[in-house]
């Protein structure tokens, strides 16, 4: 589920709800199997506890009947209250048992991770010092694997968890000396094994031979990873990570890595807090937030793994004179990266092949063993010769949202524009608390998933199985009583009394005469008649215990299914602002709460109420008198549970909202473990935790203590019940009044009349904490934002045919109150036209896309597709007719055929041949096929891996628009040059728009569309614009800002 958070703008961009919708579906499916099972287990257990006291009690009676004994009201009062006490403790004891199962499960799980092995850098680095006091690293002889050893791979596949893989690619080192201070380039083409080699010398991989030495290994590195982890904190937090503030380092980091025209942007500077894993930055902010993090570290070796891949070349030469050669100057660099035009002032260059070093050397030596240098050098002295520089990567950046097919973040292109303020203005808002009691609506939402029918025949089963052990109760009383009133007759016309309705119908029955009812078939009568009834009361409990876990089972279903569809078809928006974590405990905690905690409190409940209300008629009707009593101590009774209802729903909110933040920082450590543990970080991240877990801990022990407090003073309430019944019988046996029978009934059903009101009281309070978790269910299930669903009219099965894009005065903000991401957008697309789409940061480019797929819906205009006004349309059927390259990519754990294919709408041959058209084939073939694994999130593939795959989904489609996000900025030179050749052949005929921030993948296009500030400033020819000195294009390329 967290994968799917994670990757939501994909899984909507591809219409791929309904797919994962029925895998999570499969998953919970096997779940509810389970929970099936413990559930009519559970039904069976209750029947047992219900039905055992009637059963215990008849067999006893009769056993003692039938060898010739003589039943007393006293020995039979004695022995119901005897068992009624001894039932509960009995009955409770599968249920603990149960319960430690559960918790030896649960603990053996967690000691086989335990035992897996940890990080030893004692083992895996040399502690021999170099022979060269001037080297701070080196490997010689090694050998590194992403495959676990095989004790650990043994020890997770017993725990049912698959060791993560990294394709089967090792990475053999025979020999890399680096002196201190040295600038190291690594190149290679897609694949080769660069990430693999910073990895190895984090202590990322397993080393299976050879030697690592690191100098100052205790004080880590400083890693810029090629995926940047950004956490939901404030730019400036990102950037300090856990360090103090150094005002001026601070600055000088901030202005080498190039951020300081973006914070100026932000509405609230470095204090902008971004989303979770920097959801309202674009891929290049991320990339550079995550650089100035390592640089402000003040480490001694620094490993960047392609940090120029999202910037332009006018940013990338800026970061590499004032960073990488200027703050960094005096540090160790290991930089990988696949733009080789700044590799010429690195002091060797190392060439990587198939996870192996090829080659080492000058960059002189190096740069002209690879194909692409001369072309590169040749478009590098035309570009000095035309003065023409390229911009910062940001005019790509945010147009309030992701730029990269996010929302576009407002800018200024000087100081008298207004800043806009968009997402940028999310401050990281707390999760809401509802306060008061739980609204009737979640009781009646819990009603509807049972189902109303089930609901009321559950109820009617109650009422009737309680009905029928209390009349066997009455029954047994009536016995004894007639029984003592024979024997003192003595047969006395005297005495004689019309007959009640039992005896009238044992007359019936037997066809004895008065005289003969002390006889053996009077007993047989009782014993029939009690039996009969003890049969009925087993059905009706055994019928009643089924029918609730059905209806669990039922309510667990529909809940889940309610909250998933909800959270699958919630605006893109919603997924921006709230934190991974936050929805995870609602999947999580507050579903397990509502499958498991919920339900057994609500049985309990029920039994607890129906009992108590069969017990007070049986003690009133016995002991009249005890109404006076029982009439005041009910109130108090009440006035207790109001009291506390209070306190334990609101500790059960505090619960819930601070287990929130312990699922987001979990996620967070695992996504940024490798930043986390090079940065040597992880003992900070630890105290982290064990805060927010005391935080907690501290509302459980808290609400525990609450609960303690309440049993008390229901023991202290209960004596006084006891004791005032007890009063009550002596008196009513001293003045004579009232049957034997029934007073000794009620004496029987006061021994548990405390514990049952106890027990009715603290679990109404502990259903109402437990209804917390629902109601927070509840609320994702209806008032998250969603999209819009079905279209007011149907599309022909063909279209569109053409490929005309038509943007009609098109206006678009945000949010309410916000200035326009687009303002009056007003132009077309030809059939099979290729648009470039330019502008600087915050001019409304991907906004444009956004509003093409109809992840935000415009505030005015149309956009029309071959002449059909997209809001018309259906969501599914809209998206589902483009295609679309996004800059991050973005792959689900399956198969390679899953991320291709999940539909399986083609055939392998198919999928080969886009696979070979974007040069994976090889990779994938060597994986192990289209059946092979991806990992988590794609980990098995390079980042650059994955952008192709991205690419090849896209081959696979036959729509007519194409929409590119820079779709290949983490491969070689040479494989974007084949890709950008596979792009204009296969989409020859198709629309293609592209928006790039690198001009050299859209100076072949047809027409340049140029934003600015959320308006079309330009749309014309590349050579047209080029050649105006007066176009923003031209401004734009002259500059230095594109």
């Amino acid at each position: 589920m967290t994968e799917i958070l994670r990757g939501i703008r994909v899984i909507k961009f591809y219409t791929w709800e309904k797919y994962f919708m029925a895998k999570v579906n499969h998953v919970r499916n096997k779940e509810l199997h389970m929970l099936k099972i413990c559930c009519y287990v559970d039904a069976a257990c209750d029947y047992l506890w219900d039905a055992l006291p009637v059963l215990i009690s008849i067999l006893t009676f009769m056993t003692y009947v039938l060898l010739g004994h003589q039943l007393t009201a006293s020995k039979v009062f004695t022995a119901l209250a005897l068992v009624g006490m001894l039932v509960y403790p009995l009955n409770v004891f599968p249920w603990m048992v149960n319960q430690i199962v559960q918790a030896k499960v649960s603990l053996d799980r967690i000691q086989r991770f335990l035992e897996l092995s940890d990080q030893d850098f004692d083992s895996y680095y040399s502690s021999d010092t170099s022979s060269d006091p001037d080297m701070v690293l080196e490997l010689h002889q090694s050998t590194f694997s992403w495959s676990p050893p095989c004790s650990v791979s043994a020890s997770s596949s017993e725990s049912g968890e698959e060791p993560e893989q990294k394709g089967g690619l090792e990475t053999c080192i025979h020999h890399l000396a680096v002196k201190k201070g040295a600038l190291v380039g690594v190149v290679g083409k897609v694949g080769c094994g660069k990430s693999s080699l910073l990895a190895a010398i984090t202590g990322e991989l397993n080393r299976k031979d050879g030697y690592i030495h690191v100098f100052g290994l205790e004080q880590g590195f400083g890693l810029a990873a090629q995926e940047p982890w950004i956490q939901f904190s404030t730019i400036r937090q990102n950037i300090l990570f856990g360090k103090g503030y150094n005002a001026k380092f601070y600055q000088e980091v901030v202005e080498a890595c190039a951020l300081d025209d973006d914070l100026k942007i932000f509405p609230g500077g470095d204090q902008t807090v971004v989303g979770e894993n920097g959801v309202t930055l674009s891929g290049g902010q991320k990339a550079r937030v995550a650089l100035a993090r390592a640089v402000y570290q003040n480490k001694e070796i620094y490993l960047l793994d392609d940090p120029l891949a999202a910037v332009d070349t006018d940013v990338a030469s800026h970061i590499m004179e004032k960073c990488i050669l200027g703050i960094l100057r005096h540090k160790t660099r290991i930089l990988c990266t696949h733009r080789l035009e700044v590799l010429d002032k690195a002091d060797i260059l190392v060439l990587m092949e198939d996870g192996k070093i090829v080659q080492t050397g000058t960059p002189s030596a190096i740069l002209s063993q690879v194909e692409v240098t001369r072309k590169l050098q040749d478009e590098k002295a035309e570009r000095k010769e035309e003065e023409l520089h390229r911009t910062d990567e940001e005019w790509e950046a945010k147009e309030c949202g992701h730029e990269p097919l996010g929302g576009s973040y407002p800018s200024k292109l000087d100081e008298k524009e207004t800043e806009e303020d968009c997402h940028y203005s999310y401050h990281g808002e707390d999760e809401a608390k509802k306060e008061g009691t739980v609204s009737i609506h979640v009781y009646r939402s819990y009603w509807n998933a049972v189902g109303t029918g089930l609901a009321c025949v559950t109820l009617v089963a109650f009422f009737l199985m309680q009905a029928s052990e209390n009349v066997s109760s009455w029954w047994m009383a009536y016995w004894i009583s007639n029984l003592q009133k024979t024997s003192n007759r003595n047969a006395s016309v005297s005495d004689f009394s019309p007959p009640s309705l039992p005896q009238s119908l044992m007359s019936m029955v037997t066809m004895a005469p008065a005289g003969q009812r002390n006889s053996s078939s009077d007993v047989n009568f009782y014993l029939t008649v009690y039996g009969g009834i003890v049969v009925a009361n087993s059905i009706l409990t055994i019928t009643r215990a089924f029918l609730f876990a059905y209806g669990v089972i039922r309510a667990s279903t529909v809940i889940h299914r309610r909250l998933l569809n909800r959270v699958l078809m919630a605006t893109v928006m919603f997924f921006d602002t709230t934190p991974v974590g936050r929805i995870i405990n609602r999947f999580s905690s507050d579903l397990e709460c509502a499958d498991e905690n919920l339900p057994f409190r609500l049985n309990m409940i029920l039994i607890f109420s129906f009992a108590l209300l069969g017990m007070v008629v049986i003690i009133s009707y016995g002991l009249p008198w005890i109404v006076l009593v029982m009439v005041p101590l009910t109130a108090l009774y009440l006035y207790i549970q109001w009291y506390y209802r209070h306190t334990s729903r609101e500790l059960k909110r505090l619960n819930s909202i601070t287990l929130s933040p312990i699922y987001t920082h979990f996620s967070e450590t695992l996504t940024g473990l490798n930043t986390i543990r090079a940065t040597r970080a992880t003992d900070r991240f630890e105290q982290e935790n064990e805060v927010r877990l005391e935080k907690n801990q501290r509302c459980l022990f808290i609400s525990n203590t609450a609960m303690q407090w309440l049993d008390i003073r229901l023991q202290m309430i209960g004596v006084v019940v006891v004791t005032a019944i007890a009063v009550i019988a002596i008196i009513q046996h001293q003045r004579e009044s009232g049957d034997p029978g029934l007073v000794g009934l009620a004496l029987s059903y006061a021994l548990s009349i405390t514990f049952l009101l106890s027990g009715l009281i603290s679990n109404f309070t502990q259903m109402e904490t437990m209804m917390v978790s629902l109601e927070r269910a509840e609320e994702y299930s209806t008032e998250i934002p969603k999209e819009p669903e079905g279209g007011v009219i149907q599309a022909a099965s063909d279209w569109p045919r053409e490929g005309n894009v038509e943007f009609r005065n098109v206006v678009l903000a945000y949010r309410h109150g916000l200035p326009n991401a687009l303002d009056v957008v007003d132009f077309t697309v030809a059939s099979g036209e290729k648009v470039g789409i330019v502008g600087r940061t915050g001019s409304g480019k991907s906004t444009m896309f956004l509003a093409l797929f109809r992840m935000i819906e415009l505030n005015k205009g149309e956009i029309l597709i071959d002449n059909v006004n997209i809001r018309l349309l259906a969501l599914e059927e809209l998206r589902s007719k483009l295609a679309v390259i996004p800059q991050d990519p973005f792959l689900f754990s399956g198969t390679i055929r899953e991320n291709l294919d999940p539909w399986g709408q083609y055939m392998d041959a198919e999928l080969h041949q886009v696979l070979e058209q974007v040069h994976l084939k090889e990779v994938i073939t060597r994986m192990g096929g289209l059946g092979s694994e991806v990992g988590e999130s794609g980990k098995s593939l390079s980042v650059g891996q994955r952008q192709l795959v991205c690419l090849a989904r896209a081959l696979l489609t036959q729509a007519k628009i194409l929409c590119i996000d820079e779709a290949t900025a983490s491969v070689d030179q040479r494989t974007d040059q084949l890709l950008q050749q596979t792009i204009r052949e296969r989409f020859a005929d198709k629309t293609v728009l592209t928006i790039a921030h690198r001009l050299n993948t859209i100076m072949d296009s047809d027409r340049v569309l140029v934003m600015n500030a959320g308006k079309v400033m330009e749309l014309d020819s590349p050579k047209v614009l080029c050649n105006n000195p007066e176009s923003f294009f031209y401004q734009l390329i002259q500059s230095g800002e594109q």
